[in-house]
C-alpha cells in the first residue's frame, strides 16, 4: 500500500519500453490511480508490464478541471501518479498546471525521475560548454519563432529545442538566419528509439544535411545549439587588458606577451592572439 494522499509525478520511457525505472515499475503497481495524458497510450504501457489500474485523462485542455478532481481524489486519501505519453511530466508536456494547484493546496508531491529527452541527447552530443538553455518547443509560426530566437540569440549557453518533423526545415533556416551560419547544432532524432540519429554540423550545412536524405526529417528532434565561439578579448578580465596595454606601449609584442603572463598568470596564447588583436586595431586608428 502506499501512502494516502501523495502525487507521484512519474517519468516514463521516451521511446524504448527498458528504460523505466523499477521505483517508477513500484509506483505505477501501488497506487489508486493513474493521471495520464493519453489513457490510450498509457494502457499500452501499463499493458506491457502487466498493470492495471484507473486511469484518469489529464491533458493540456483540461488540467485546471482535471487538478480539482485529483485533489478531491487525493484528500479522500487516495495516491495518484502522474505521467505523460513518454518522459518527464511538466517538461514541454502537461503536468506543470496540475503539480502547481495541488502544492499549492498541501498536496504532498513526489518526484520519481527516469527518462527524459534534453538530458538524454545532452549527454550524448559531447557539447563541452558549461551550462544551456532548455527553451522546448518554438512558437509555429515562422514570424513569431523568429522573433523568439531574436530574444534567445545574445544567450552564451547551448540553447535546446523539442521539434516536430513537419516543421523541421523552416525551424533550422530561422535558426541559421537568426543566429548565424557558424553557430554548431546537434541533432537528436528518434532517442533511444529505433532509428536513433546524433548529427553535427555548423548551421549552414544543416538544411542540406536534412535534404540529402528525407528519412532524416522523420520524428521527434532535440535540437542543440551551441554558443558562440566565446572572443578572446571576452575571456580576458578588464585589468589584464590594462596590463598588457601598458607594457605593449613601451615593449616588443613578445616580451609584453610574457611579462604580462607572469604578472595576469593567464594563458599564453590567449593574451598572445589578444595582443595581435590590438596591434591590428591600432594599425587601423593610424
Amino acid at each position: 500500500m502506499r501512502p494516502s494522499g501523495i502525487l507521484y509525478v512519474v517519468a516514463t520511457p521516451i521511446g524504448n519500453l527498458q528504460d523505466i525505472t523499477l521505483r517508477a515499475l513500484d509506483i505505477l503497481k501501488t497506487v489508486d490511480a493513474i493521471a495520464a495524458e493519453d489513457t490510450r497510450h498509457t494502457s499500452g504501457l501499463l499493458n506491457h508490464f502487466g498493470i492495471s489500474k484507473k486511469l484518469i485523462a489529464v491533458h493540456e485542455h483540461n488540467e485546471h478541471q482535471s487538478a480539482e478532481k485529483l485533489l478531491a481524489l487525493l484528500n479522500s486519501g487516495e495516491s495518484i501518479a502522474l505521467v505523460t505519453d513518454a518522459g518527464t511530466p511538466g517538461i514541454s508536456d502537461p503536468g506543470a498546471v496540475v503539480v502547481d494547484v495541488l502544492r499549492r493546496a498541501g498536496v504532498k508531491v513526489v518526484p520519481v525521475p527516469g527518462a527524459s529527452a534534453v538530458i538524454a541527447a545532452l549527454s550524448a552530443s559531447g557539447i563541452t560548454q558549461n551550462g544551456f538553455l532548455f527553451h522546448g518547443f518554438l512558437p509555429a509560426s515562422g514570424a513569431a519563432r523568429r522573433k523568439q530566437l531574436e530574444a534567445l540569440k545574445t544567450q552564451t549557453v547551448t540553447l535546446v529545442f523539442y521539434e516536430a518533423p513537419h516543421r523541421i526545415l523552416e525551424c533550422v533556416a530561422d535558426l541559421t538566419q537568426v543566429l548565424g551560419a557558424e553557430r554548431r547544432i546537434t541533432f537528436a532524432r528518434e532517442v533511444t528509439k529505433t532509428f536513433e540519429t546524433f548529427y553535427t554540423c555548423p548551421l549552414a550545412e544543416a538544411e542540406a544535411w536534412l535534404k540529402a536524405d528525407t528519412n532524416q526529417q522523420r520524428g521527434e528532434f532535440v535540437l542543440l545549439v551551441e554558443a558562440p565561439a566565446l572572443k578572446v578579448a571576452d575571456a580576458i578580465p578588464e585589468d589584464a587588458v590594462r596590463t598588457l596595454k601598458l607594457l605593449l606601449a613601451d615593449l616588443p609584442l613578445k616580451q609584453a606577451v610574457k611579462l604580462a603572463t607572469d604578472i595576469t598568470q593567464l594563458k599564453k596564447n590567449d593574451l598572445y592572439e589578444f595582443a595581435l588583436q590590438l596591434k591590428d586595431e591600432s594599425k587601423h586608428d593610424e
